[in-house]
């Protein structure tokens, strides 16, 4: 079984800040990290490889940097990686990423045969949550976002049985391989590295592809020529002013009466719109 795990080097949200003129988020003297939902997705791989044998590649799209955050995760466990850095990739959006990356992907395919594609269900920079399944409609597999769980994986059928999280509650899901899932935060413990693979890391000949050596021929589809979202504004909220109130009661069910009626004495039009919205169903 051939698992590839798209990852992605972020800026460390706890240290982000908003430069104060151009509203852009300042990603200088702040450290990367790999964005933490990937994780989830590089464990559930390596559990699954585990398993049922085979091999998990790790591929990433950044600057030459980004190798830092591939050598950590073959560190962790993964077998192979590809970094793919061109110039051209420079201020790609969503779209962009998802072409490049399932170009990437399609040229791997091209000399091992992929059965799954894993990917965190979004990024802490960006936050969109896109490029997973824009990778997935690129390479006509079947899509399994926001998984929560890996029930079952049949090889033999070719066939695999996840929960996925939904509004309404969970889904269990049966479909075929090949697919791409996305998974969820919190849905294993992830590992740590044994000190054969951290020398491994170490020593490790990681692919480093062009746009070029990925097979894209289409230059227009990649970077900002490729990229037809505009961001208008990066900026962080403002701190509330208004400070917390205590609630006094006597027990569970009299402190939550206290804090209700508190809510609505607050909000003086939201029990009416309630109610109006109540009466509707």
């Amino acid at each position: 079984m051939h698992i590839v795990v798209c990852i992605k080097q972020v800026p460390d949200s706890a240290q982000i800040r908003v430069h104060p003129v151009t509203n852009t988020i300042m990603r200088q003297g702040v450290p990367t990290i790999i964005n933490p939902y990937d994780l989830f997705s590089l464990e559930e791989a390596l559990r699954l490889r585990d398993a049922f044998g085979g091999k998990v590649t790790v591929l990433t799209m950044g600057p030459p940097m980004a190798e830092d955050s591939l050598r950590k995760a073959l560190g962790i466990g993964a077998d192979d990686a590809v970094l793919l850095t061109d110039r051209f990739f420079a201020g790609s959006d969503t779209l962009a990423t998802s072409f490049a990356l399932a170009t990437a992907i399609q040229k791997i395919m091209e000399t091992e045969p992929v059965d799954m594609v894993f990917a965190g269900k979004q990024t802490i920079d960006g936050d969109t949550a896109q490029v997973g399944p824009g990778i997935c409609c690129r390479l006509g597999m079947q899509q399994l976002t926001y998984v929560q769980k890996v029930e079952s994986v049949d090889p033999a059928k070719r066939e695999i049985v996840v929960h996925r999280r939904s509004e309404g509650g969970v889904q269990v899901l049966k479909t075929s391989l090949p697919c791409m899932i996305t998974m969820l935060e919190g849905t294993n413990q992830i590992r740590y590295g044994t000190m054969d693979d951290m020398f491994r890391a170490a020593r490790a000949d990681v692919r480093v592809w062009s746009a070029a050596a990925a097979g894209i021929e289409d230059m227009t589809r990649c970077g900002l020529r490729g990229s037809p979202t505009v961001v208008k504004k990066v900026f962080a909220p403002k701190a509330r002013a208004q400070k917390a109130r205590p609630v006094d009661g006597e027990g569970a069910e009299a402190l939550a009466a206290a804090a209700i009626e508190a809510i609505f004495a607050s909000q003086p039009k939201l029990e009416s719109d309630l109610l109006k919205q109540s009466a509707g169903y």
